[in-house]
């Protein structure tokens, strides 16, 4: 019996909203206050930074995206740079989702603690990773659909977030204080810790962006990819920036750098509480549960059509390119499934470092895929077989500089000392992907020998 295959089913709406339910989590709303306690205020300038190196990495993705149709970002690497650095590149990703999906559910298990405080985090975050395993059962149309509500609650309550918070801040609203805006300067000034501290955040500002160019995978399954791709991707980065960088000017401004990272509340908790709304922290919990949610339901998304794209390539065992009836990539999903549970079982033995140890895995990793989405551009712009309708601006010079950069800033995480487990781990598995990527594409390079042989006797 012949395989289903994945629909052409997502709307413009639903890619971008699906791509900013996987960029808008945990990030913002449990890393903030970590950004903060590392750069001050002036930790915006990291996100704005952090933010133009996004917007060069998908203006590639939407270039290439229509040159290719029905290619993927991995395929991209394929075709730049062969089956092996493909390989590794799809292996490294679906490592990077599986780490955030745990993350996620292990969140937003602890954010169900504050109702349920007699529940073990263990069975909470089964129950979560049992939810969004269930959303990524429907057809990629439901899926689409259902994802669009979802990550439209969060950015709804970053916008009501934005307002009340500048409310207070200029008055409107009243507090018992007045004139909060010197917070933005006092204490240690903007760059308490000095202006080179802005680079010292990117690690979680790198994880909180990951997640964006899950748009590069849904190229496979959205109508009219040409003509939606470019507009959805110049609109999206612009909406992620600011997202993320005016509730954290917010919140500098509301509560001093300080105390924001000497408090266990979440700075959110923190500035709804001075508006006097009444239930505006069980609001806020249910907001903050759907956010991260939404996040894992993304990740298992981008893991699951990941494989899917291995499978078909002869990159990762044939069963996960099995569809269903539905177009959902049924064994990548199991897989991911066992994952979740396994994720589970982590926080069941180690509760308090799950999110520290987790967390520098999808910050590295982004940054290794991102580079990988960067050098295929530069190596196929010069060989495309048709003139795009949308080309990235500046190359190759941008290009280029966004390579270097990204190189830098992963070179600076090895030496991170506070996340060199997670580290180690990023590099055992990147050696291993490798190792087995000699090996098991050595004849496909003898093949590709031969026949450059051969066209040179010719």
């Amino acid at each position: 019996m012949k395989d289903a295959s994945l629909q052409k089913k997502l709307l413009p709406r639903h890619i971008s909203l699906m791509a900013m339910g996987g960029a808008i989590g945990t990030g913002i709303f449990k890393g903030s206050a970590e950004t903060v306690s590392l750069a001050g205020p002036g930790v915006i300038f990291t996100y704005v930074f952090a933010g133009l190196l996004l917007l060069v990495v998908m203006g590639a993705i939407a270039e290439m995206a229509i040159v290719y149709p029905n290619t993927n970002m991995k395929g991209f690497v394929q075709k730049a740079f062969g089956k092996r650095a493909s390989f590794v590149i799809g292996w490294m990703y679906c490592f990077m989702w599986l780490a955030v999906c745990v993350i996620e559910i292990v969140v937003a298990g602890s954010f169900l603690q504050y109702w349920f405080p007699s529940i073990p985090l263990w069975e909470l975050s089964l129950g979560c990773a049992a939810l969004v395993i269930g959303i990524n059962m429907m057809n990629v149309k439901n899926y689409g659909e259902f994802e669009f509500w979802f990550a439209g609650i969060k950015i709804t309550m970053i916008i009501v977030f934005i307002i009340l918070g500048a409310g207070i801040l200029f008055g409107v609203i009243p507090s018992n204080q007045s004139n909060y805006l010197h917070n933005l300067t006092e204490h240690g000034g903007f760059f308490p810790k000095g202006w080179m501290s802005i680079f010292s955040a990117l690690l979680i500002v790198m994880f909180s962006y990951g997640g964006s160019e899950l748009i590069g995978l849904t190229v496979t399954e959205v109508k009219d990819a040409e003509r939606i791709l470019p507009k959805v991707i110049k609109s999206f980065v612009w909406r992620i920036i600011l997202f993320y960088t005016l509730p954290i000017l917010v919140i500098c401004g509301l509560i001093p750098w300080n105390e924001i990272a000497s408090s266990n509340v979440s700075p959110f908790v923190q500035v709804l509480s001075m508006t006097g709304l009444k239930g505006a922290a069980h609001l806020l919990n249910f907001i903050l549960i759907t956010a991260v949610l939404s996040a894992a339901n993304s990740g298992i998304y981008g893991c699951t059509r990941m494989l899917h794209s291995l499978a078909v390539e002869g990159e990762a065992p044939k069963s996960f390119s099995y569809v269903s009836k539905k177009g959902v990539p049924l064994y990548s999903l199991i897989l991911t499934a066992v994952v979740l549970v396994g994720g589970s079982m982590i926080a069941f033995v180690a509760q308090e470092k799950v999110f520290t140890l987790l967390m520098a895995v999808p910050g590295f990793v982004v940054s290794l895929v991102w580079v990988g989405i960067c050098l295929a551009h530069l190596k196929l712009r010069n060989s495309y077989p048709k003139e795009p309708s949308f080309k990235l601006w500046g190359f190759p010079y941008v290009t280029g500089i966004t390579v270097v950069t990204l190189s830098i800033i992963s070179v600076i995480f090895l030496f991170d000392k506070q996340n060199r487990v997670s580290i180690i781990t990023c590099l055992v598995v990147l050696a291993v992907l490798f190792l087995i990527s000699i090996f098991k594409f050595k004849n496909v390079d003898e093949k590709d020998t031969m026949i450059v042989k051969e066209n040179k006797i010719v």
